[in-house]
């Protein structure tokens, strides 16, 4: 999903600093997948390794494959992360103020479409070092479970559904994105095209009833 990222970059480095000795391990993993994010902005996919993660961050070697084991385990949970992250930050978006439902299904079908014309940002960066991974495949089903939840916070108010039946719908939704996105990639829509197309199935898709 479209969203920004802020990373943060003031995080104590290891060492001397004995303020970074106290950080939780949840506060480390972020400074780690806050660093590996940097290098794949900066340096490319190809650069990311549990080293040079270790030297970027002013962390030993064991601190960073205690965390992600493999290079791949790494790439795998930057991956996910950089998706939750769009995700959330798409959902807080859309909660700030008050959008009718021709807007709300606008916004959402072009963040969405979006994504997958963007081929120069680090999602798809580490998505294309994944490629042919048993994990990648695993770790994309659970984003597109992900986009669902998502889909679903952003249409409840504008649906007059039990919330199991807005929630197959929104299934639907997400597998007619990935068509759309699959089409653009190909040059069969453009991404004008492919949003406006989508904006009118999730308008359609929040009608009564529950044929």
């Amino acid at each position: 999903m479209q969203g920004g990222h802020e990373v943060k970059k003031n995080w104590p480095a290891e060492g001397g600093d004995t303020a970074s000795r106290r950080l939780s391990k949840a506060d480390r993993r972020r400074q780690l997948l806050d660093t590996a994010l940097v290098i794949v902005r900066e340096e490319g996919a190809d650069r990311l390794t549990l080293g040079h993660l270790a030297t970027r961050a002013g962390v030993s070697k064991p601190v960073a494959y205690d965390h992600f084991g493999t290079r791949s385990g790494l790439l795998i949970e930057l991956y996910r992360w950089i998706d939750v992250e769009r995700v959330n930050a798409f959902r807080e978006g859309m909660r700030n103020g008050e959008r009718s439902l021709e807007e709300c299904a606008g916004v959402l079908a072009a963040a969405y479409i979006h994504c997958a014309a963007d081929k120069t940002d680090e999602f798809h960066a580490v998505g294309a070092a994944l490629a042919g991974s048993e994990e990648k495949a695993k770790v994309f089903q659970e984003l597109l479970d992900n986009s669902v939840q998502m889909f679903v916070s952003v249409l409840q108010p504008h649906a007059a559904l039990p919330t199991p039946e807005l929630e197959r719908r929104c299934i639907g939704l997400v597998g007619a994105g990935e068509a759309l996105s699959a089409a653009l990639v190909r040059h069969a829509l453009t991404e004008i095209e492919a949003a406006q197309v989508f904006a009118a199935l999730i308008r359609g898709a929040l009608g009564s009833g529950t044929g």
